[in-house]
């Protein structure tokens, strides 16, 4: 164990160990419900494809990935000499961060699929939007139409109208209201 800890803690790993001490931190702030895993995230994408998935997740991949390759490089390159340990350190350091940039780059695909942009559709997201009537007759108190949601996916919905416009089953109409008391949407003929 105290090797581990000595090579942990000697150039270049010191400097990656302190990041994943941040990164551990962290992560352990989140399981306590302190942070949230995306902690003021902007989804940054530095050109590197990492795009789509929080920073604080990307930075973690990154971090542990880099503290593990340069960890080993520390370990590999210890006792060649003073005047080769601080170039070989700097290597070692460029090489853990390219194989954390690697890594990172690689997990962001799968990722990208747990973190969809734009959080749960409400109801309001249908106002504005064309549906296709599906009873036969809307009326002040009875009606359902379907409606497509901005990710592709329909639903039933149930609509209302006023006036004298008879809408049928498979008349498009436009939703251009949401009544909250009542959960139904007010429709006019499109």
């Amino acid at each position: 164990m105290g090797d581990f800890v000595g090579a942990a803690l000697s150039y270049p790993a010191v400097i990656l160990t302190a990041l994943l001490v941040v990164v551990v931190l962290y992560w352990l702030l989140v399981l306590v419900g302190t942070l949230d895993v995306e902690l003021g995230d902007a989804d940054v994408d530095l050109g590197f494809g990492l795009g789509g998935v929080p920073v604080t997740v990307t930075v973690s991949i990154l971090t542990v990935v880099a503290w593990f390759v340069g960890l080993t490089g520390t370990v590999l390159i210890d006792g060649l000499g003073s005047p080769l340990d601080v170039i070989m350190g700097m290597f070692v350091l460029l090489v853990a961060v390219a194989a954390g940039l690697v890594a990172a780059r690689l997990a962001a695909p799968p990722l990208r699929r747990l973190y969809v942009p734009g959080g749960e559709a409400s109801r309001g997201d249908f106002v504005g939007r064309v549906c296709v009537i599906r009873t036969g007759r809307v009326t002040g108190d009875f009606g359902q139409a379907e409606v497509a949601a901005a990710d592709g996916s329909s639903a039933i919905v149930q609509v209302r109208q006023t006036g004298e416009h008879e809408l049928a089953n498979g008349h498009r109409a436009l939703i251009f209201d949401y009544d909250i008391d009542g959960e139904f949407f007010w429709v006019a003929p499109a």
